[in-house]
């Protein structure tokens, strides 16, 4: 088990209602991540326990729901965590910057307790994952690697059937992507009630030819969303990271990444060479 060595917390609003909420995170030896929202029954972070995946993901029981989870498990999937308690005072996870880059900041300023002698267990597919329909495509097939590589096609220059693949060298430029959007459709979103929380600072817009702000590397959207698929197939109890498989998605997004993950959970295995 991996947790983090003392009690943290962080303050911030939400992105999806602009709600405040702090979060504080307490060393766990149980073995799960779990969740306790303003005092209710806890949840596990598990694909079993989501909700829904409009706009974001949300999680939860019939008690407490917990909403913008994917970008706090990716950044407990970099640090490796395992096993650690969310204490929130609301139900929408802090914005933050809109990436996992403040919650890695965070975890190792907790510090990561990792036991010397444990050695990290990796796992592997007992066949091929798919979820096919129309343009959209997510297929997790056993390698003896790690191979993330994502597509999508967007209505933007730089953006158009663009692939991105993940690799260890920008390992830091995934971490730090920031979520995004296209800017034209900012307030319809907000008039439904939706981005409330959304900054210049914390979200990429996409403009007809541009961006609304500075990219933080080349293609920073398309890193977003392979933060995204791996915060959301974390949800499997697995870490991503620790797979030996290539992960090819296409035009996919949450709901995908959820049904996929779905699949995926009873067909891991313990990778053997």
């Amino acid at each position: 088990m991996i947790t983090i060595k003392k009690e943290i917390s962080i303050s911030g609003n939400g992105l999806m209602k602009n709600k405040p909420c702090t979060v504080t995170f307490f060393p766990s030896k149980e073995g799960k991540i779990r969740y306790f929202v303003n005092g209710a029954e806890a949840f596990t972070s598990d694909v079993d326990n989501v909700f829904s995946t409009d706009h974001c993901v949300t999680m939860g029981n019939k008690d407490a729901k917990a909403m913008l989870t994917e970008h706090l498990s990716a950044a407990l999937a970099f640090c490796e965590i395992d096993s650690i308690d969310i204490c929130m005072t609301d139900m929408e996870v802090p914005a933050l910057d809109g990436s996992s880059k403040q919650w890695v900041e965070l975890f190792k300023k907790a510090g990561i307790d990792k036991p010397l002698l444990q050695k990290t267990k990796y796992y592997t597919v007992t066949e091929p994952v798919y979820y096919l329909n129309g343009k959209t495509s997510l297929v997790i097939l056993p390698d003896d690697e790690l191979f993330i590589s994502y597509a999508v096609n967007y209505d933007h220059p730089d953006l158009s059937n663009r692939w991105v693949n993940f690799n260890p060298k920008n390992k830091e430029e995934i971490i730090e992507a920031r979520t995004f959007g296209y800017y034209k459709d900012l307030k319809k979103f907000q008039m439904l009630g939706f981005a409330q929380g959304v900054t210049f600072e914390n979200t990429v817009g996409l403009e007809t030819t541009g961006y609304t702000t500075k990219l933080r590397s080349s293609y920073e959207p398309v890193k977003h969303k392979i933060l995204d698929l791996i915060g959301d197939l974390y949800l499997t109890g697995v870490n991503p990271l620790h797979l030996k498989a290539q992960i090819l998605a296409k035009e996919a997004g949450h709901a995908v990444h959820i049904k996929t993950a779905k699949m995926l959970k009873s067909k891991l295995t313990e990778y053997k060479k």
